[in-house]
């Protein structure tokens, strides 16, 4: 179940990422107390949405295991689990909220499975073709060694690379 506000939890840290780029043009800085609970309400602010029973239970669900890649259906597992009173959809149109407020990430895999990152930052994935799981490349340096022309009007938004990995027969 998910604690009332006034309960402390295992002090587990939220992602910094997601709080630096939840505060880009914030109103306040977000005070994180190591709290999840609390700190979840407070990015929740500092990113101007409103934080419903509904955006906390899952906010808390999402940032207060620290860094993670979950699909929706993922989410609505561990919320049915934690007795937190929601539908699929809502899980839907939460995690939509949080990816359009800079919270999450969004990495689609074959164009079927969508991901969502809690770590914002700049950073491409493996995906493990036999247990369906996004992990992070650890290397920062990664790069592209050539971009492709940009058509007129467009501009490179951010580049998204998944690496396809499966067992060795």
């Amino acid at each position: 179940m998910v604690p009332d506000a006034e309960m402390n939890d295992d002090g587990s840290m939220l992602n910094d990422d997601a709080v630096i780029l939840a505060t880009r043009g914030a109103t306040h800085q977000p005070a994180l107390t190591g709290c999840p609970w609390h700190d979840v309400n407070e990015m929740l602010q500092a990113a101007g949405l409103r934080p419903t029973r509904q955006r906390m239970a899952l906010g808390w669900l999402l940032f207060g295991k620290g860094a993670r890649h979950l699909t929706a259906e993922m989410l609505y597992e561990e919320a049915t689990l934690a007795k937190v009173p929601v539908s699929l959809a809502t899980v839907y149109n939460t995690l939509n909220q949080l990816t359009d407020a800079g919270l999450l990430r969004q990495v689609s895999v074959d164009g079927t499975k969508t991901y969502f990152d809690t770590n914002v930052s700049a950073h491409h994935h493996f995906y493990l073709e036999n247990n369906h799981e996004l992990v992070d490349i650890p290397d920062p340096h990664l790069m592209l060694q050539k971009m492709p022309e940009v058509p007129e009007g467009y501009e490179i938004a951010r580049v998204d690379m998944v690496v396809r990995l499966r067992k060795k027969r």
